[in-house]
């Protein structure tokens, strides 16, 4: 929740005068307020993503968004289970399950959020709560779907606390996610679906944790919100 509108379209539009190449997607995911304007304002190499929907198609439910609105409004991507959701707004299994449904039905795709408290990751219960929020979702999810969604592993234990992941760990719990996938479906379908990392990813830890073999890309959260430190991320990707 940064940037006002004129703020917003003007960092949309800086990171889309920078350049990189073929092999990676970029997609911003400002506020919903934002999407229509940083749609117009960015070029087609950025993919434009909504931070959250409402669960329900259409009816009377004022101040909730649903996915058809924010697909009209330009967003191809929309965010489900952010740790922040889940945290501030008590987001359960069964509504996060409802969302990446009702995002699905309108062809809009998501990127499926997950990841461990530092309590868990102490207690080293981490490999079960990162197995459990998988099978909250694709248990009930066809291989076509799987086709639409993407899945950011966030250690909400190195999100603004000073800690850090190592890529060791970051790979280990990216591993767990995909292995999880493949006892669900099969490893070729398993193999397809991106895996990014949401632990604050910044250029100085980009390079060493993309080079990791279950890591497809980064989720990033404040080293977004200038143009330059993003930019940066993207060409380390492009390398």
């Amino acid at each position: 929740m940064f940037t006002n509108l004129q703020q917003g379209v003007e960092l949309a539009t800086d990171i889309a005068n920078g350049s990189w190449s073929n092999n990676v997607e970029v997609i911003i995911c400002p506020p919903l307020t934002h999407l229509a304007e940083v749609k117009k304002a960015v070029n087609s190499k950025i993919h434009i993503g909504a931070q959250n929907i409402y669960q329900e198609i259409e009816g009377a439910y004022t101040g909730e968004v649903s996915a058809g609105m924010v697909v009209s409004a330009g967003a191809d991507y929309v965010l489900v289970g952010h740790s922040e959701r889940r945290q501030y707004f008590n987001e359960n299994p069964e509504l996060l399950l409802a969302k990446v449904k009702a995002a699905l039905a309108v062809s809009l795709k998501v990127i499926y959020c997950l990841g461990e408290s530092l309590e868990q990751r102490e207690s080293d219960e981490y490999k079960n709560v990162i197995t459990s929020q998988i099978q909250d979702i694709f248990n009930q999810i066809n291989g076509s779907e799987l086709n639409g969604i993407s899945i950011a592993y966030e250690p909400i234990w190195a999100i603004g606390t000073g800690k850090t992941a190592s890529p060791e760990q970051a790979q280990e719990a990216h591993a767990i996610i995909r292995n999880e996938l493949a006892n669900i479906f099969n490893q070729g379908e398993a193999d397809k679906v991106r895996i990014l990392y949401g632990g604050s990813m910044k250029a100085n830890n980009a390079e060493e944790l993309l080079s990791q073999p279950d890591i497809d890309g980064g989720l990033i959260g404040g080293a977004s919100l200038k143009a330059v430190d993003f930019l940066e991320i993207i060409a380390i990707a492009s390398k």
